[in-house]
């Protein structure tokens, strides 16, 4: 039940209009309604609130210090009222939504390409893929599932393992010279880009090469991996990032390997769900989907 102190949402409309236009007879024409419906709902919400939001000067409105703190988070409500509505609506016929949490460069370098394939399997699935960088909680959040590293998923149901966590040592032809690549050695001389969420991945390099790692924290930082791979192909210095995220760039030469070396991590990345998320028979066609994807790209790889 809705407190009675909650206004509608006409009761809002009306009052953000009334603030853009300073007069109830200019918002009641914005809003195509009569000047007395306008009159009415704005009553009704000062009633509700108790306090007046305007002053009524020679047939103008004049906000109260109420109503212009009021105005901010009205405006706010509406505003997400229609962005809600606007996605919603491009589901369009669509039967069924599945809501994922997935990793930004992860969602955008390998998910958001393969999606292609799913889409002609199952037209009548749409998928609303968030990108989350921090943890995730089923029960709050209202995701049907997750793609994380396994580290980061710890304690999630449900696991299914898409990918290995490889890296590699990438940069542009310029900033190498003209070199096929640099070299361990060399790449200490080189600006190092750094990923701000996980930034012991240069030190767990070296230290595997068996090279001193004391100098590794002199290059630009940037949040997400694709911010690190725009970096590299800019020139700004070495980045050191998931395989499948330059696979892109490296065949478009836009990069090059700086390294042959390889860095296998021990958490793959996983699709996580909570038990109630297969009880959805849209979910459960993904997950197999996917399941399938990852089989038959493991079986073509070199």
């Amino acid at each position: 039940m809705r407190p009675a102190y909650h206004p509608t949402i006409a009761e809002l409309r009306a009052f953000v209009a009334c603030m853009d236009k300073g007069s109830v007879t200019e918002a009641a024409a914005s809003l195509n309604l009569t000047q007395s419906t306008v009159s009415r709902s704005l009553a009704l919400l000062e009633d509700k609130l108790g306090v007046p939001l305007f002053h009524r000067v020679r047939k103008r409105l004049v906000p109260s210090d109420a109503g212009r703190l009021f105005a901010v988070d009205a405006a706010a409500v509406l505003a997400r009222l229609d962005e809600a509505s606007v996605k919603t609506m491009a589901f369009g016929g669509r039967r069924e939504i599945l809501n994922l949490a997935v990793l930004p460069t992860f969602a955008a370098r390998w998910l958001a390409p393969r999606l292609v394939a799913f889409s002609r399997a199952e037209p009548g699935i749409s998928l609303n893929v968030s990108a989350r960088l921090g943890a995730v909680d089923f029960e709050h959040d209202g995701f049907d599932a997750a793609i994380r590293r396994a580290g980061a998923a710890a304690g999630s149901e449900g696991g299914l393992v898409l990918l290995a966590d490889r890296l590699c040592a990438v940069a542009s032809p310029a900033l190498l010279d003209g070199r096929e690549t640099a070299g361990e050695g060399a790449l200490t001389g080189l600006p190092l880009l750094q990923q701000a969420t996980r930034p012991t991945l240069w030190l767990e390099w070296f230290r595997e090469a068996g090279l001193d790692a004391r100098d590794i924290l002199r290059g630009h930082r940037f949040e997400q991996f694709a911010m690190v791979v725009e970096g590299a192909v800019a020139g700004l210095g070495v980045a050191l990032v998931p395989d499948f995220a330059v696979e892109r760039e490296l065949r478009a030469g836009l990069l090059t390997l700086a390294s042959p070396r390889r860095l296998a991590l021990s958490d793959p990345y996983m699709l996580v769900h909570p038990p109630r998320s297969l009880e959805r028979p849209a979910f459960a066609r993904f997950r197999r989907w996917l399941e399938a994807t990852v089989k038959q790209e493991a079986t073509s790889a070199p």
